[in-house]
């Protein structure tokens, strides 16, 4: 696709770009150190709340009930809404510092929160776009209104389900998705028929509030209240343990063999730490279910129920089953995916310098590897159409398989037309069989030098494209269109998926956090430093060469 000549808005917005770059590059910092993950990031959304209400945005914080979400608004007068939004979570367990070493951010131990997508850098690219589209709309007076949602716990899909229930996503004239890319070849491109699929996640909770019943059978030869007697009630750690080996014993059982899906679990509760002869009155599992159609996550849902009921009956408890997220797959548009593409297209692939190259070689020896001339991925600074991606991608799916892989963008679809498209993120090639290891990637996404790119082209791109959803009606009323009938008629149409959120946002459960305790601010999971008042020791001489 060639190039496409830019309008006197669009080449506003891509000035304003160039001139607030550093801006980007240090608050994709500022967010990536944050790291902090699902429901609990306080520090992230505090910082965008902050920033866009000195940008002359008005902010609802806590949207949806949500205390880490926001929904801020910007209008230069009557005329269409664009959408756009930032994510900021990170994940537990992967507490890497942007360095070219294996090490923690300071203070902290491996345990804490850091971004692997990142997510750093996907927020700050669309407030970079959002701004820089502002800037074009003041200066040309285009009209229309701004709108950008904070949207929080992505990695358990958690609250575009709430934010669409809620009516966030309403009269929008389209949303312009970004995420860095994660998997070949959806890689400088946009989603074109095959979007991500549908998700259940879910909270089990085991409870063993009368452990005395169950030694009710042995009468009178039960032993004294007194000598704790209740011990020899199983309780909820055991009927966790139950559901958990249950589970896994099934999984083959829960789908037909075909398909792309998977399951995973993640205990947040178990056992109080209590050395008491008295049996865990609390046990709470999640599981997180991606797959192709909504049928097939209700019937994992159901093999689940009855795992849980049969775990917690066999174990004297009673069990509570807390919704997380209910996510629909997503819907395409063509027309969309179009403008995204065409706006990459003249943005252009990012580029990585001989300086990111450096850091990039310096991460290839110390993770193991050897230094190579071209460290990173050809596929990054390469343009791919959205229907060679779609028929690439296609080869290793079943004809029948309409939705892939998982991101809850997918809820936004169902509400207004949507573009995802995808930035290459900094990504080293494998070669004579060494494969990276994770924290390789996490520091990639936090070193200006390698990130940077990644985070100019997305904001270029989602600017262009937001100015032309704002500029351009035809392309706007096409879109519309597409979207009119595909849901056969609208929101409400015969073919339209109404929003399966039913429940509160999940916000009181043990999610993995930072405390702030006599000791200082810290992991949930202490670090050893913190625990022992002890600094980190110096790395010896002949250590792996860094630089931060």
């Amino acid at each position: 696709m060639e190039k496409a000549a830019t309008t006197s808005a669009q080449a506003t917005a891509l000035a304003c770009l160039d001139g607030i770059q550093p801006l980007l590059s240090a608050w994709t910092r500022t967010i990536f150190d944050f790291g902090e993950t699902a429901w609990r990031e306080y520090q992230s959304a505090a910082w965008y709340v902050e920033r866009l209400k000195r940008e002359g945005f008005s902010v609802e914080e806590g949207s949806g009930g949500m205390p880490t979400a926001f929904c801020a608004h910007w209008t230069n007068g009557p005329g269409p809404t664009v959408g756009m939004y930032a994510e900021y979570d990170a994940v537990p367990g992967n507490c890497q510092d942007a360095a070219t070493v294996k090490r923690p951010r300071p203070g902290l131990s491996e345990h804490a929160g850091g971004h692997t997508d990142p997510h750093s850098g996907l927020g700050i690219s669309s407030l970079g776009g959002l701004l820089a589209t502002k800037a074009a709309m003041q200066r040309h007076g285009i009209s229309g209104t701004l709108r950008f949602t904070g949207e929080p716990a992505e990695k358990v899909r958690g609250s575009k389900p709430i934010h669409a229930a809620k009516g966030y996503y309403d009269d929008l004239a389209g949303m312009i998705s970004f995420h860095p890319f994660y998997m070949l070849p959806l890689c400088n491109t946009a989603r074109w028929d095959t979007h991500c699929g549908a998700a259940y996640a879910m909270i089990y909770r085991f409870i063993c509030d009368e452990p005395e019943h169950w030694a009710r059978a042995g009468g009178d030869g039960a032993p004294i209240p007194q000598a704790h007697s209740a011990v020899r009630a199983p309780g909820a750690n055991d009927a966790l343990m139950t559901m958990y080996m249950a589970s896994k014993a099934l999984r083959d059982s829960m789908l037909p063999h075909q398909g792309g899906w998977s399951i995973s679990e993640a205990i947040l509760t178990a056992g109080q730490a209590t050395a008491d002869n008295l049996p865990a009155g609390l046990a709470e599992i999640q599981y997180m279910i991606r797959v192709p159609t909504l049928a097939m996550a209700e019937q994992v849902t159901a093999v689940l129920d009855r795992n849980a009921q049969a775990a917690a009956s066999m174990s004297g408890c009673r069990t509570e089953r807390h919704w997380v997220s209910k996510s629909r797959p997503g819907l395409a548009n063509h027309a969309m995916a179009t403008i995204a593409y065409e706006a990459l297209c003249t943005v252009g692939p990012p580029r990585w310098d001989e300086a990111a190259k450096a850091v990039a070689r310096e991460i290839q020896v110390n993770a193991g590897g050897a230094a190579t001339d071209e460290p990173f991925l050809a596929e990054m600074e390469q343009l791919i159409a959205p229907q060679e991606a779609e028929a690439m991608l296609r080869r290793d799916l079943p004809p029948s398989q309409l939705n892939s892989t998982s991101d809850d963008y997918t809820d936004m679809s169902w509400h207004t037309p949507t573009a995802r498209f995808y930035v290459a993120r900094p990504a080293l090639r494998s070669g004579n069989g060494h494969v990276y290891p994770s924290w390789v990637m996490n520091a990639l996404g936090g070193i200006p030098a390698t990130i940077d790119p990644m985070v100019v082209c997305a904001s270029r791109t989602i600017a262009l494209a937001a100015l032309r959803l704002l500029e351009d009606k035809t392309a706007r009323d096409a879109a519309m269109d597409e979207f009119v009938a595909r849901t056969g008629g609208g929101v409400g149409g015969a073919n339209w998926i109404a929003p399966l959120c039913d429940y509160e946002p999940p916000i009181g459960f043990r999610w993995p956090e930072y405390v702030t305790t006599a000791r200082g601010r810290d992991w949930w999971i202490p670090s050893l430093q913190s625990s022992s008042n002890q600094s980190p020791q110096a790395a010896p001489s002949g250590e792996p060469h860094d630089r931060s």
